[in-house]
C-alpha cells in the first residue's frame, strides 16, 4: 500500500508537470496559431534557472527553506520570461506576415539553437541536488 501511494504521488507529481507543458502549448498555438518547438526548451531553462537560483541562494546564506522558494520562484520566472521574450523578438516576431512553414522551421532551430546552448552552457552531465529538508513522513505503518 506504501509503494501505490508513493506512485500516485509520483505520478501526479508528472501529470501536473506536463499538463502544464501541455496548457503553454495550447495557449502558445491559440494565441499566435503556430507550434512552438521551443517551449519545452524555455521550460528546461526555467528548471536550471530554478537550480541555479538554490545553489546561489545556499552560497549566500540563505537556508529558510519558504523564503528561498520563494526567491527561487521570482528569480526563475522572471529569468525565463525573459528568455521566453528574446525568443519571441528574435524569432518569431520577424515571421508573424510570412508563410506557415517559416515560422515552423523557424522554430525547430531555435529548439535545437538552445538544446545546445545549455548543453555548452551548464555540460552534458547530471546536475544533482542535494535534499533540502532532511527526514521524512511516514504515510503507512505496519503496527
Amino acid at each position: 500500500m506504501a509503494l501505490f501511494i508513493q506512485q500516485l504521488i509520483n505520478g501526479v507529481t508528472l501529470g501536473s508537470i506536463y499538463g502544464l507543458i501541455a496548457i503553454g502549448y495550447t495557449m502558445v498555438y491559440g494565441i499566435i496559431g503556430m507550434i512552438n518547438f521551443a517551449h519545452g526548451d524555455i521550460y528546461m531553462i526555467g528548471a536550471f534557472n530554478a537550480l541555479l537560483a538554490f545553489l546561489v541562494l545556499g552560497v549566500l546564506g540563505v537556508t529558510w527553506v519558504p523564503l528561498s522558494l520563494l526567491l527561487v520562484l521570482v528569480l526563475a520566472v522572471v529569468i525565463t520570461a525573459v528568455y521566453g521574450w528574446t525568443v519571441e523578438r528574435v524569432a518569431y516576431r520577424p515571421l508573424r506576415g510570412s508563410t506557415r512553414l517559416a515560422p515552423l522551421i523557424s522554430a525547430i532551430g531555435m529548439s535545437i539553437l538552445l538544446e545546445n546552448y545549455v548543453q555548452l552552457l551548464q555540460g552534458a552531465r547530471n546536475k544533482p541536488m542535494t535534499n533540502m529538508l532532511s527526514g521524512g513522513f511516514r504515510l503507512m505503518s505496519r503496527d
